[in-house]
């Protein structure tokens, strides 16, 4: 399924998964989504997780900023599955997140891409080269993605000169679909969206050194201390089969 229908599918599949026997009268859990993360949710961690368990489960996307902020401004979910560390330890630490439910579920990978073949080389030199005329990211102030992808390019030096050809999506699905569209002729986006919709297409991934890691934390929300469906959830993730899906979907694993 191409990312593009991802959002909608995501919705659009929900009523289709009550129908189905087991499902009708489960329990439900709501889990706030980092965008990057829409792919490996909707094609597998949702479906095994509903097959094994017979719970359903209400997935909303957006940037982990966003969703940050509707959680702090009381929207009724009951896990955050966030593209960075630092909005999970804000959440336990203002006790909007059950204390020790914190933990790593992935490690994100940015990579450098372009949707014409032959524009993005093996050693990102294209960004040095500069011959382009809109560089794409995800806003950096709330997308982690797109904080790693302005990192690499202070890192690099390129950032000030590159700067007046960038263009921001607001989430890292909508920087993908400024890409792919060609409104932007290249950008940072995560390598999971690429083994998903385009796993043949070249890029280049930033060393380790140019940015900080994207350590993809979980929390259980307060409101949801005794859901035990969210619990069954987030342990899911953890177990063997949950880290086996999310490291073939582009990920790192702890």
């Amino acid at each position: 399924m191409k990312a593009r229908n991802l959002a909608v599918a995501a919705i659009l599949a929900l009523p289709g998964l009550l129908s189905q026997p087991g499902l009708a009268n489960a329990a439900q859990v709501r889990v706030a989504v980092a965008a990057n993360f829409m792919l490996p949710m909707t094609e597998k961690v949702l479906p095994a997780f509903q097959r094994q368990s017979g719970h359903a489960v209400v997935a909303i996307y957006g940037p982990t900023g966003g969703l940050y902020s509707q959680i702090v401004n009381g929207a009724p979910y009951d896990a955050l599955l966030a593209a960075d560390a630092e909005r999970p330890r804000r959440l336990e630490e203002s006790g909007l997140g059950v204390a020790g439910s914190r933990f790593t579920f992935a490690l994100g990978e940015v990579v450098l891409w372009s949707a014409t073949p032959g524009t993005v080389d093996a050693k990102g030199e294209v960004l040095k080269q500069g011959k382009f005329g809109h560089l794409a990211l995800a806003n950096p102030k709330i997308a982690p993605y797109g904080l790693a992808a302005q990192q690499t390019l202070e890192k690099l030096g390129l950032w000030e000169r590159l700067k007046p050809k960038v263009v921001y999506g607001q989430d890292i699905s909508q920087t993908y679909q400024l890409i792919a569209s060609g409104n932007a002729e290249l950008g940072f986006v995560a390598l999971s969206q690429l083994k998903a919709d385009r796993p043949g297409d070249a890029y280049w991934k930033p060393g380790a050194d140019l940015h900080a890691p994207i350590e993809q934390q979980a929390i259980l929300l307060t409101r949801a201390k005794d859901n035990a469906v969210a619990r069954e959830f987030l342990a899911f993730l953890r177990s063997p089969q949950g880290k086996a899906l999310i490291e073939s979907s582009g990920y790192g694993a702890e």
